[in-house]
């Protein structure tokens, strides 16, 4: 049967899907308990599942999904009942029927998102809107030149930013004496709950410090850490779940089969509740933070680097070559998992483990070019922060340094194959590879403060590491440097 023969996914053929199709219990749209802002794929794949186990046992956490830049996604939503398919890719698929949503609003509905904000029984407000979307400055302050914050702060009726929204309703909150909803941040910035409880209260501060003073002490905003690969949809993946379910479904989303969610204990409900579902409270989110940007992004950088250079397209692929996973197991093991502290109740160990299983799922194809993006504001994190643990100890740690000399040479690659470098200082970036070996590209980079501390040009032994590791990358001599 074609896609357009069937009938759209909704409430009502929910009782004829396959029995392998997993399907909530209920058979209307639970009411709204949270609002959130963003229900791009990672949100509906990721936080909206555990909504979904949620409501099970407690039927009045219902999410309003909120865009406030386009409607596409919500109006499939609507179209729906909320419904779609989340479609688990892993060594065994599974298809899982969503229920978590229950309202659909765009950027035209600026009145429902006001009284959903305003109604006591919501009681959390969630955000995944991507780092840019918190409107901050480079030190992680609220940015008041940003064109969002400067045109809602003018009193404008309709708030462009969600910081504005936000503290919209809290303000209707405060005004009718209403106690306050939490604030879950849900995008991977560091110390995500802290930088947007100081927004908020700086936007409020600056036109009613009253408000201010009321959200700084009592509105709870925990910090959170988040995880799951999430491809995106495509067509394939539409008409693969079309012929599974045997209906239409326009919002249906992928991810892998793990999922991970760590949210600051602050003594909320709406934590307690998220935890029953299986997210992980925890007082050391920093800690849980800090083993995913160095083992899980350190590694993904390595690979997509040393990956490409070898030939590979994907983190499955990559992981298929032997001698690179090798290499990527050992520096985790050897020398990233030093670097961390312990985190109770979170066996670092099994996390390595855990993370190269993951990267070897055939299912999910993660293109390397992709991750390799970035790199300059990637990689001081990623790698650096590794790098500078061992030398203030003294230590060359050699893996880590190839990995460094990995990204050099990729450089000196794309640079003088005329490959654009997708980085937000991909320009300076190709500049600086253009010609010369591998110690002169490295001194540039290091004067500019591209990808590497500046203060890395007083370290002759790790300089000198680098740029040999860089020059036999790119001379495609691996023997010696995965050996």
């Amino acid at each position: 049967m074609m896609q357009h023969d069937r009938p759209r996914l909704s409430y009502a053929v929910l009782d004829r899907l396959p029995s392998s199709v997993s399907r909530p219990d209920w058979r209307v749209p639970p009411p709204v308990g949270i609002v959130h802002f963003g229900p791009g794929a990672f949100h509906r794949a990721h936080q909206a599942a555990y909504v979904d186990t949620l409501l099970a046992t407690d039927p009045t956490w219902g999410i309003a999904a909120v865009s406030l830049r386009s409607k596409g996604t919500v109006t499939d939503l609507a179209a729906q009942q909320g419904l779609y398919t989340l479609a688990v890719r892993d060594a065994e698929s599974a298809h899982r029927i969503i229920g978590a949503h229950s309202a659909f609003l765009g950027p035209d509905d600026s009145a429902q998102i006001r009284a959903l904000l305003a109604a006591p029984t919501t009681r959390l407000v969630t955000t995944t809107v991507t780092e840019k979307g918190y409107c901050l400055a480079p030190d992680g302050s609220l940015d008041f030149n940003h064109p969002d914050i400067a045109h809602d702060l003018a009193g404008a009726e309709v708030p462009r930013s969600v910081i504005g929204w936000i503290v919209a309703g809290l303000e209707a909150r405060h005004a009718a004496g209403e106690v306050a909803f939490v604030v879950m941040p849900c995008d991977n910035l560091a110390n995500n709950g802290a930088k947007l409880h100081a927004a908020l209260i700086a936007y409020a501060g600056a036109h009613d410090p009253y408000l201010a003073e009321w959200i700084a002490g009592e509105v709870r905003v925990p910090g959170t850490m988040v995880d799951s690969i999430t491809p995106a949809t495509d067509e394939a993946l539409y008409g693969d779940v079309a012929d599974v379910l045997g209906v239409v479904d326009r919002a249906t989303v992928q991810r892998e089969a793990f999922t991970q969610w760590v949210i600051e204990d602050l003594g909320t409900a709406a934590g307690t509740a998220l935890a029953s579902a299986g997210a992980t409270l925890t007082d050391n989110v920093a800690g849980y933070e800090q083993a995913k940007l160095r083992v899980l992004n350190g590694s993904h950088s390595t690979l997509a680097y040393a990956g490409l250079l070898r030939g590979a397209t994907s983190v499955a692929e990559a992981m298929q070559d032997a001698p690179l996973a090798a290499f990527v197991d050992a520096m985790i093991r050897d020398e990233i998992l030093p670097t961390l502290p312990s985190v109770a109740g979170f066996d670092h160990d099994a996390y390595r483990r855990q993370i190269l299983a993951r990267f070897r799922n055939p299912a999910i194809v993660h293109r390397l070019d992709q991750i390799a993006g970035d790199g300059s504001q990637k990689l001081p994190y990623r790698l650096g922060d590794t790098l500078a643990w061992h030398r203030a100890r003294g230590e060359l740690p050699r893996r880590v340094i190839v990995a460094l000399g990995c990204w050099v040479a990729f450089l000196m690659r794309r640079s003088r194959g005329g490959v654009t470098i997708l980085d937000p200082a991909g320009a300076a970036l190709a500049t600086a590879a253009a010609d010369g070996d591998a110690a002169a590209v490295l001194a540039r980079l290091v004067a500019d403060g591209l990808g590497f501390d500046s203060a890395l040009a007083e370290d002759g032994a790790t300089m000198a590491a680098i740029a040999t590791a860089a020059d036999a990358a790119f001379a495609g001599a691996w023997d010696k440097l995965l050996g």
